[in-house]
Formats: C-alpha cells, sequence, structure tokens
C-alpha cells in the first residue's frame, strides 16, 4: 500500500500536540487540526490563514512587548534555521483564564530536496508540572504547621531581597517567639503544644497573603515573617494586631509567669536594602529586638529601622 501526503496529514491531524512546519524564512507551511484548534480556543478567529504566517516575526513581535518566553524560542528557533545547534526545546507557563497550563516546544530540524525545515511542537505537559509543584511544595513547607520550612525561607527572602534592591523598596522582618512555650508542653502534654503552633501558624498566614509576603517556622517555636515593600509604620501596625489576636484566642498555659493563656514577643526590623548589603542582617537585628522584648517582659514587640533612626515600643 502507498501512503499518500493525505494519508500522512490525516495521522498527524491525530495527535494531540499542536504541530506547525516552517521554511528557511520562519514562514509557516503546515499546521495540523490541534494547531489550529488551540489557536481558536484562546482567541484568534476560525477564519485566520495560519499559512504564510511568519513565526519567527511573530515571536519577535511578542517578545517586544515584554513576552520573555517569546525571545527565547525566536532566538532558539533562529539558531536551529541557522543550523548552529541540532534541535531546541523548552518549557513555558501559558494559563488560560480558567487554568494553570505549561508547554514544552520543541524545534526539530530536517531537510528534503536541499530544502531546510523545521518543525514546532508544543505539548501540553500540565499534568507532570502540578505533580511536580506538589512534590516541590512539600518540599518547601513545615509539615506541623504548613508555614514554609527554613530552607524555602531561605531561598525566598534572598530572592526578595535582590528585588527590593533593584526596585528600591523596603522590606521588613518579624520574628515571633511563644512566651514560655517549654511551660505549655511540660503542663499540658506535646499535643497541646502542637496544637498551639497550629493555630497560629494558621494566624500568621492569614496575616501574609500578599505575593510579597511569607510566614516561616524558624525552629521549634520560633516564627518568622516578612512583608516586601512595607514600612516599618505599616508592618508594626499588622504585628499588634498579630499580638492582640493571639492574647484573644486564650490557649490556655497555665503555669507561664506571665499569664495563664499564650502571647507572643516579638522582634520587628525593616532595612531599605542596598547593593552591598547582607540579608542576614536584618534577621539578625530582628533577633537582637526580639531578645530585648524577652527582657522587657515579653507580650512585647521591640523595632526598629537599619537604615534611620533607631525606634522602640514600650
Amino acid at each position: 500500500m502507498s501512503i499518500s501526503c493525505d494519508f500522512l496529514a490525516c495521522i498527524v491531524d491525530t495527535l494531540p500536540d499542536h504541530i506547525a512546519v516552517i521554511d528557511h524564512q520562519g514562514k509557516i507551511i503546515y499546521v495540523n487540526q490541534s494547531w489550529i484548534r488551540f489557536g481558536r480556543d484562546n482567541g484568534y478567529t476560525t477564519t485566520i490563514d495560519w499559512l504564510g504566517t511568519n513565526y519567527i516575526e511573530a515571536c519577535n513581535l511578542s517578545a517586544a512587548r515584554g513576552d520573555s518566553f517569546a525571545r527565547e524560542a525566536s532566538e532558539g528557533i533562529g539558531s536551529v534555521l541557522n543550523k548552529e545547534r541540532a534541535w531546541f526545546d523548552f518549557e513555558y507557563d501559558c494559563d488560560s483564564p480558567n487554568e494553570r497550563r505549561w508547554f514544552l516546544m520543541r524545534a526539530i530540524p530536517f531537510e528534503v530536496d536541499g530544502a531546510w525545515f523545521v518543525v514546532i511542537s508544543h505539548s501540553n505537559i500540565t499534568e507532570r508540572k502540578l505533580a511536580e509543584e506538589s512534590i516541590m511544595q512539600l518540599s518547601r513547607v513545615d509539615s506541623l504547621t504548613g508555614l514554609a520550612n527554613r530552607r524555602y525561607f531561605d531561598e525566598w527572602f534572598t530572592k526578595e531581597w535582590h528585588r527590593c534592591i533593584r526596585e528600591q523598596t523596603p522590606i521588613t522582618l518579624a520574628i515571633i517567639d511563644i512566651d514560655h512555650f517549654k511551660l505549655l508542653n511540660d503542663s499540658r502534654g506535646h499535643r497541646a503544644g502542637d496544637d498551639c503552633l497550629q493555630a497560629i501558624s494558621n494566624l500568621l498566614l492569614s496575616f501574609t497573603k500578599r505575593p510579597n509576603d511569607i510566614s516561616a517556622r524558624y525552629g521549634g517555636d520560633e516564627f518568622l515573617m516578612v512583608y516586601g515593600n512595607a514600612s516599618l509604620d505599616e508592618s508594626l501596625v499588622q504585628i499588634l494586631k498579630l499580638m492582640d489576636i493571639i492574647r484573644k484566642l486564650e490557649i490556655a498555659n497555665p503555669i507561664a509567669p506571665k499569664g495563664p493563656t499564650v502571647t507572643v514577643s516579638v522582634g520587628l526590623a525593616t532595612s531599605y536594602p542596598e547593593m552591598e548589603s547582607n540579608p542576614q542582617d536584618l534577621i539578625r537585628a530582628a533577633d537582637r529586638l526580639l531578645y530585648a522584648a524577652k527582657e522587657a517582659g515579653r507580650d512585647h514587640v521591640e523595632f526598629a529601622s537599619l537604615n534611620g533612626e533607631s525606634l522602640r515600643y514600650l
């Protein structure tokens, strides 16, 4: 049986991958039905004629509008067309209004009768990426509290620090310690201690909902909260509110010297990061302030700005 071009086209049309073929100039000479359906489902008109459209030019136009993925695609496909590399692939996200999506683009060349072409395919890899994200999330989260763990916090904090350097915005960090937590464990048991940690962790999460905020378990009964692009005054308002809500939870700590319910002490520090600055300096400053808050009698917050006049709340 001889196989016709129409027969091969029918086979390619059954594939779920979005497939296009471009010539040596970057012009599309073939697309399969999955490519057409994807374009239709994502805002392109059903009458669009893909054939003859220059794919490289379209990528360059999107790149000029700030699409970094389009720039990477244009450069990668161009290197294949110019025979600078044997093939090219990369993963990118392409969310719809209703769902998160990831795709794997591949560009693979072939030659027919001396003419050079490139097959471009886009494979939906959303299921795999969601599974990877789920595994990654488990590695980033403290299993008891659901907060970020120390390792992930360190990575996130360094990135946020550099973002604040670029954008010249402040960053505020609080170290929060549960007052007399050991006495709670001793008097009520470790189960009650875990319940206390979880209750306060849930509260911290409700106070760090912005993209540039985070709450983390620092270790034992110590927590970290970071407010990106937030001044000392703005952050202090939130910390005082947090401390008040914790008091109102009335978590029993019957033999604590400060009183029969759980309270917290807080060290709060703000910085405008500079190019040569170290994010650990802010953590050390907040830690010193926390120590001062404990020395002042606990159920207390001490705060300061690293870039200006030190302040203190009594």
